[in-house]
């Protein structure tokens, strides 16, 4: 009986496997490396840090349908691409384009660098400021505790 169960799980998990691959049918070999850079370029909304090709979600393999049907129409790289940003922001690219809307994003830890790099100069350089004189009191305590046999200091 735990032959048949076993037997039965290693057949339903081989069908999952199986039903998971991408059968798509490209005309030349250059369509089909094109889908394949630009399924590995193009993140998957769901998964956030996982490209299209490795993402299990259902809404990559719609994308990569999408893709898929877009390269049959004939559109370049740079359509497929702007077609899915329109759709889904610069979210969707690995590469978000320079501009007003993502320069914090290119620039910031450049800043986040020079403003560092610059603090850490300006301590090192300023000189230590002496500490205060001691008041007569103060010289006077720490005198007691200094000639004080149980201080222990």
């Amino acid at each position: 009986m735990r032959r048949i169960l076993l037997l039965l799980l290693l057949v339903l998990a081989g069908s999952r496997a199986i039903a998971a691959i991408d059968a798509y049918q490209f005309r030349t070999p250059e369509e089909e490396e094109r889908f394949r850079t630009l399924i590995e370029e193009l993140r998957c909304p769901k998964c956030q840090n996982t490209n299209l090709a490795g993402s299990d979600a259902a809404v990559a393999k719609d994308l990569k349908d999408r893709v898929y049907r877009l390269i049959e129409e004939g559109k370049t790289d740079e359509q497929i691409r702007q077609h899915l940003v329109e759709r889904y922001g610069d979210f969707i690219t690995y590469k978000p384009p320079v501009r007003t809307g993502t320069l914090l994003l290119w620039a910031g830890p450049v800043v986040l660098l020079l403003c560092t790099g610059a603090v850490l100069v300006w301590r090192v350089r300023r000189p230590a400021a002496a500490p205060a004189p001691l008041s007569s009191d103060e010289l006077a305590r720490l005198r007691t505790l200094l000639d004080d046999p149980d201080f222990k200091g």
